[in-house]
């Protein structure tokens, strides 16, 4: 099973602040193109139990993740997926695989309840320093725009810390904000 702790600290950004980052930070000038594909049940069982769903479609590769609650983080279980199995997935016919359907079945879903609500078009650039990802999202859904810088950590400390710092430096104002499939659904 492949499994990960994720902890991350993002803050929504202006178009401004974006460019801001954008031009100061050492984020490659050209960025790489995802699309995320979001699931849930009828009855929002993910979004009960502080979960969500998605297929990642990045650089010709398809990965199945189910993110959880977790400490101080997220607990990510992925699958992979080939193109035939994801076109399954958005006819609302989904494939079980192994590793997220054994996390699904904690919380009482069968991947059978699973429907498609859409997709999210991301270009991301992203830099390392000092063991941290910075990244930088610019980001289309529902006919809504987003940015946003987040940092991914080892820790929760060093994770505020750096975010902190970023903002600071950059003169950018902490703003609440919500993960992308929170920010997807609110929009539908």
């Amino acid at each position: 099973m492949t499994q990960e702790i994720e902890i991350e600290f993002k803050n929504l950004l202006t178009k401004r602040e974006y460019d801001i980052l954008l031009e100061r930070l050492p984020f490659p000038s050209v960025g790489k193109k995802q699309i995320n594909y979001y699931f849930e049940t009828p009855d929002f069982k993910l979004r009960k139990n502080g979960s969500a769903l998605r297929i990642r479609e990045k650089e010709g590769k398809y990965q199945l993740t189910l993110k959880e609650p977790y400490k101080d983080g997220l607990l990510e279980t992925h699958d992979s997926l080939s193109k035939i199995e994801v076109t399954e997935w958005l006819q609302d016919k989904p494939v079980t695989k192994e590793a997220t359907a054994k996390q699904l079945e904690k919380m009482d879903i069968s991947v059978g309840e699973l429907q498609y609500y859409g997709s999210l078009t991301t270009i991301r650039r992203e830099f390392k320093d000092n063991g941290l990802i910075y990244v930088l999202d610019h980001s289309y859904y529902h006919d809504v725009e987003d940015y946003e810088l987040e940092i991914e950590a080892t820790d929760k400390d060093s994770g505020i810390k750096a975010l902190k710092t970023t903002l600071d430096e950059n003169g950018i104002t902490r703003k609440e904000t919500p993960n992308k499939i929170a920010r997807f659904f609110q929009k539908i």
